[in-house]
Formats: structure tokens, sequence, C-alpha cells
């Protein structure tokens, strides 16, 4: 495994990026987010998913001139269309404006829909939580989780962020409806490792921690079982219904050609109470056990001293882009 200086990644993918008829200043912004997100650990949905997201450029699936509008609103909700632009750019935009929202009127919401993968969820709430606001977001996906009693996919596995702003370090929970997101799924694969619990089914219907078994069935489970499906459920309305897109059983069930879903971004603003940080600070100190978002800043600060992760072969492939 390589150590690259996240300067040097950054610049690369930025590089990539401009070839692709990214405007310059969306290009940098794209790379970042990449960047960071390996800088965070979150290995599955940083480098490792810049080829894949090459690919929904050149089949046509992501414009990368596609830029979100507001094309309507009421008091603290707009409705937003994402012109199939690039979903991370889209997705920094939207929390951006609830975000203003937030901080005009206490609370703010963005639904976009007609939008493409917004590739780590998590970077949206790290974005409201350093503007001091408590951030929620959630994304609508392709049919890849069966609902609890069926075994055909479905339901998206609908990944779900919420942030919480702390000067001690956020707190950032950042999950899929499934178990095991089909991003993890693939690093276990990738490492060689089984899943530390049961994630899904293989081929045969049996519970199994062998993570390519699970790729192969499509059946992974949904976290707390019934309930993770009924949640999986009500996120894929709210989204579809408060943007005006589409529904996860409208959007291809393929990784290659998944777009037009819909996302919701909200922002909270918490300076309402004065005692907001104290409380936020209270809570954590009562667990005595790690807190949603502590991993992510022990890897940060390891992967800024040392250099990002990358696996040879794909940085001579992000070259090659």
């Amino acid at each position: 495994m390589l150590r690259i200086p996240i300067e040097q990644v950054t610049e690369t993918l930025t590089r990539a990026l401009c070839r692709l008829e990214f405007e310059p200043d969306r290009a940098a912004l794209g790379a970042r987010l990449f960047a960071e997100t390996t800088r965070d650990g979150v290995y599955s949905h940083g480098l490792n998913r810049f080829p894949r997201f090459v690919a929904t450029i050149r089949n046509g699936c992501v414009d990368p001139r596609g830029r979100p509008e507001c094309i309507a609103a009421q008091g603290v909700l707009e409705r937003w269309h994402g012109h199939a632009g690039p979903g991370n750019l889209n997705a920094v935009q939207a929390m951006d404006r609830a975000i203003a929202l937030a901080r005009e009127h206490g609370v703010g919401a963005v639904a976009m829909a007609h939008t493409t993968h917004w590739m780590r969820g998590g970077s949206y709430g790290w974005q409201a939580a350093e503007a001091g606001m408590i951030g929620i977001c959630w994304t609508n996906t392709m049919p890849n989780l069966p609902p609890w009693g069926s075994s055909e996919a479905r339901l998206g596995n609908n990944p779900m962020v919420i942030a919480v702003p702390r000067a001690a370090g956020h707190v950032v929970l950042d999950m899929a409806m499934s178990q095991f997101s089909y991003g993890a799924l693939a690093s276990y694969r990738q490492r060689g490792e089984l899943l530390p619990v049961d994630g899904g089914f293989d081929t045969e219907g049996r519970l199994t921690r062998d993570p390519a078994e699970i790729e192969k069935s499509w059946r992974p489970l949904p976290i707390g079982y019934w309930k993770g499906s009924g949640l999986s459920l009500v996120l894929d309305m709210m989204a579809a219904m408060l943007s005006g897109g589409r529904a996860t059983h409208q959007v291809p069930a393929d990784p290659l050609r998944e777009a037009g879903v819909c996302q919701v971004f909200v922002a909270f603003d918490p300076s309402i109470n004065d005692g907001a940080a104290d409380m936020a600070d209270r809570i954590v100190a009562s667990l005595g056990v790690r807190y949603p978002g502590q991993q992510v800043l022990r890897i940060r600060a390891e992967n800024l001293a040392l250099g990002l992760p990358v696996d040879p072969a794909l940085w001579d492939e992000l070259q090659t882009i």
C-alpha cells in the first residue's frame, strides 16, 4: 500500500476531473471531497469509488456541467432539481442552502430530485457540524435491499446521516439501512475478511458473514430486521414526496446507471438554546465509550501525518484517468 500526501492526491484528481469537462473550481471541490473521504478512513467511497464515478460520467449518467437549482420554495423548505449533476457537488450546495436557511429561520431544508449518487453521505453531516449546525440528510437509492419478509430487492439501503456539532469533536452518525453497506461489503471482501456479525443471506437463503456471498445474493440484512426495513421505506417515501422525484422502485437497478435519486438536507441552528454545547458534552461524557465520529478523527490525523493509503494499481489507474 502506497502512502500519498493528500495534496498530491487532490491535485491528481483535480486534473482528472478537468479532463472530464469539470470547470476548475468544481473539479477542485470534487477532488477534495474524494480525497477527504479516504483521509477519514471511508475507503469504499473515496479513491476506490473514483473509477466508478468516472464510468458514470463517460456513460452519460452524470453530467459534469449539471448544476442544481431551486424550483419551488415554501417557508423554510425548498425543492431543487439536480439536473443529473455530480451528486457530491449537488449535495454540498444543497446542504449549504439548508444551513443558510437555518441561520435565518432556525431550521432549513432542501429536498432535491433528479440528482446522482452523493458518494460519502457523512461529508454533508460534517459540513453542517463545521458550520455549527445539527444536520440531518438522507438519500434514496436503487433497489438493493429486500424488504422484511421478501427475498427480492425492492427497497434501497437509503443512507442517513445525523450530525451534532461539538467543539471537542463532532458527533456524526453515518449509516445505511442495511447492516453493512455495499461499499463496506466490498471493503471486507477486498481485505479477505469475514464480517464481524451476520450481514445477510447467501444464494441458498442462509445467514452468512461472507461479504462476497451477500454481494452475489443481493440480500443484505436491514438494520434491526423489520425496523430497518420500515425505516428504509419511509425515508424513500419522504424523499420522493418532498422533492417530486423518483422513488427507489423507479431508479435503474444498475450501479453504473443509478441516477435520478432523491435526497433531503435539513439543518437546525442549536444556538436557540444557550446550553446546547454543554448538553452535548455531558451526553458524550456519560457514554464511557466511543461516540460516532470519534474514530474518524483518529484515522484523519494518522492519514494526514502518513499520507493517504492507496493501492498501487489504483494509483496507476487514477493517474491514467
